[in-house]
């Protein structure tokens, strides 16, 4: 693979590293700010919000920017909002430091994307889109055992510390040897817009929305899962969490080679199917540890493997407005992540049950199945004016 894409993947990592590492390191930060722990959980639901919203807009208001030029510009500011929680003496400038880091890191993340698509052949795009989702994964994935790891050791300012320090060797080596990015066709505002009617790619949004959505319906609450139903103390929880992380970044990999063999929308089909299957089954897996610890990892897998083919498969949807659309497939990305973990907590409320977060997950993934296989049975624009002008003559 290109070297090229090996260093967007690692800055992916880096970049990605900032959302959830404050997830296991909240009481510290709440305490160190004189802030609840409920309102330092704000770190979090106000970055995805931001992450969200700010993707689609900022790669259409810098359209017609080299995209080199862009991600160093980007970069830079992300360093700094790093460099500004490093230093933040209240909660307040933390979270305008956070909404910084998830401006800048909303656009790296969706131009990781979009070079690493157009740096490549054809046949090899999905695998070069891989490897930025395994970044993009591990970092998500890692980012909250790593975060806790260095707090205890040296503090949780020193984690954002940490992160800007890579993002200054992730410029340099971008700077380096990533080469000036020609520019695809800049659509008018009105048309970009227009594009967003595109239900084909729509319901490809949805079916990613929905099937991370029953994914963090269970991923958010696996500590009382793992407590509940197998009786793991703290140690074996994080050995979980761990082949958990391993998995999933072996997933993106996974998901850009089943769309080399098979192609795109065969493999959006099989891995959502196999994923929500893998949600029913994971409650009766827990008879035995070793068994659950296989089910665990082919869930974990699969939660990753669906975003390579999924970008693949919406370049060739619709190239013009392809760029636009992988940001809105990570916005959608990031709000499954919101209303998974959101519907979770509703679950657990009424059911009292933490199993029963896995049913319903698997319930959700279902209509992102549904939301698949209506985008793909949708003939492209293309050939729907074709067809309709065959029927006129």
């Amino acid at each position: 693979m290109d070297l090229r894409v090996f260093i967007l993947a690692i800055s992916t990592i880096t970049v990605g590293l900032v959302e959830l590492i404050v997830g296991g390191i909240l009481p510290i930060i709440a305490d160190d700010l004189n802030v609840s722990i409920g309102t330092a959980g704000q770190l979090i639901s106000v970055y995805a919000l931001v992450f969200a919203i700010a993707g689609p807009v900022l790669l259409s208001l810098t359209a017609k920017i080299e995209r080199k030029k862009l991600y160093l510009v980007t970069m830079a500011i992300f360093f700094a909002g790093n460099i500004m929680t490093f230093f933040s003496p209240t909660f307040t400038f933390v979270m305008i430091a956070r909404v910084i880091t998830a401006t800048s890191a909303a656009l790296l993340i969706v131009l990781s994307l979009t070079i690493a698509a157009k740096i490549v052949e054809a046949p090899k795009r999905a695998k070069a889109i891989s490897y930025i989702v395994m970044g993009i994964s591990s970092s998500l994935v890692l980012g909250v055992p790593l975060g806790i790891l260095i707090t205890n050791a040296f503090g949780w300012r020193s984690v954002f510390l940490g992160i800007a320090i890579l993002s200054v060797c992730s410029f340099i080596f971008v700077s380096i040897f990533l080469g000036k990015i020609p520019m695809s066709e800049v659509q008018p505002l009105s048309e970009q817009i227009k594009s967003l009617a595109n239900k084909k790619i729509v319901f490809a949004h949805l079916a990613t929305m929905f099937m991370l959505a029953g994914h963090y319906m269970v991923y958010a609450y696996l500590t009382p899962f793992l407590e509940t139903n197998l009786n793991l103390n703290q140690y074996w929880i994080s050995i979980c969490y761990f082949l958990f992380g391993i998995a999933a970044v072996a997933g993106g990999a996974f998901g850009g080679n089943l769309a080399g063999w098979v192609g795109s929308k065969k493999s959006i089909l099989i891995i959502i199917g196999s994923f929500a299957l893998v949600l029913f089954l994971l409650p009766y897996s827990t008879f035995s540890f070793p068994f659950f610890i296989v089910i665990m990892m082919i869930w974990g897998a699969l939660s990753w493997a669906l975003a390579p083919p999924q970008q693949d498969y919406i370049i060739q949807t619709d190239p013009v407005s392809s760029d636009i659309h992988q940001s809105l497939n990570n916005s959608a990305l990031q709000v499954g992540i919101a209303l998974g973990s959101g519907i979770g907590a509703v679950v657990l409320g009424h059911t009292e049950s933490v199993t029963s977060t896995a049913t319903v997950g698997g319930g959700v993934v279902v209509i992102a199945f549904i939301c698949a296989v209506v985008s793909i049975s949708m003939a492209t624009g293309k050939a729907r004016r074709t067809r309709e002008a065959q029927a006129d003559y």
